[in-house]
């Protein structure tokens, strides 16, 4: 399979792109399904992209643009490192009134996120750097709500929650 661009709003057929604006109260939900490879990294954001007028502001656009590429790329070179590439990585991005939430889910091995973004943040910073996990501080302090999961059906999803009206971030809440 190669990197399908399907826009799929609540994971069925999605309506034109122009018409993605966000209704007030309303959710909705848009799907993307690649495969786990670094090639991939493009389609995604042009999908993201998409969304630039959407109603999301345009510096959180931008920082969402980051985190959404931080995590993708964390997918494909650590969680499916040693998985086919046909393996597919699901992404999915909710638009409300308030904010955003992306979900990454990837077939990978369980992995604490919260656990080792705090040993990470504990270390004094040139150990930090030089082990790696510079992204996962990124996208925790880019992000409302950061959380990791392992799913019932065996997948893992990576959760980004980002509400519109706390451009400082780090509070860590949900939309």
């Amino acid at each position: 399979m190669t990197g399908s661009f399907l826009l799929r709003e609540n994971f069925g057929v999605g309506r034109n792109l122009s018409e993605a604006e966000i209704p007030a109260e309303e959710k909705r939900a848009f799907a993307l399904r690649v495969d786990t490879t670094l090639d991939a990294l493009g389609e995604v954001l042009t999908w993201f992209e998409s969304f630039r007028n959407a109603g999301i502001p345009d510096p959180i656009w931008l920082e969402c643009q980051l985190v959404l590429a931080e995590g993708f790329t964390n997918a494909v070179r650590h969680a499916h490192r040693a998985l086919p590439a046909s393996t597919p990585i699901d992404i999915q991005l909710t638009l409300t009134p308030q904010g955003l939430e992306l979900r990454i889910w990837d077939q990978g091995q369980e992995f604490d996120l919260e656990g080792f973004a705090q040993n990470l943040a504990a270390k004094p910073l040139p150990d930090a750097e030089s082990e790696g996990g510079r992204g996962i501080l990124l996208m925790k302090a880019l992000s409302t709500h950061l959380s990791y999961t392992r799913q019932a059906d065996g997948r893992n999803c990576l959760l980004i929650s980002r509400r519109f009206d706390n451009p400082g971030c780090s509070s860590q809440q949900a939309v």
